[in-house]
């Protein structure tokens, strides 16, 4: 997984929070960018399907700290 985010599955794994996921996607834009200005169509390929997940794991992260967030200062919200 490339953005590492915390799997039920895989406690062990280092979380990420959205701001540690963000700077990640910043660097993959990066990286991709200086690949495709080097015209190496291949690892610029790679590397937007990886900024894609990354980006998708970033939203996710960002929604859950936010509820989070809300339900610490008002409580959980049901329904």
């Amino acid at each position: 997984m490339v953005c590492g985010v915390m799997d039920a599955l895989r406690p062990d794994e280092p979380h990420m929070t959205a701001s540690d996921t963000r700077a990640l996607l910043m660097q993959l834009e990066l990286e991709r960018a200086a690949a495709a200005h080097a015209h190496d169509e291949e690892l610029a390929s790679e590397l937007g399907a990886d900024v894609a997940a990354c980006r998708d794991a970033f939203v996710g992260l960002a929604v859950m700290e936010i509820a989070s967030f809300r339900a610490q200062l008002s409580g959980p919200q049901l329904g």
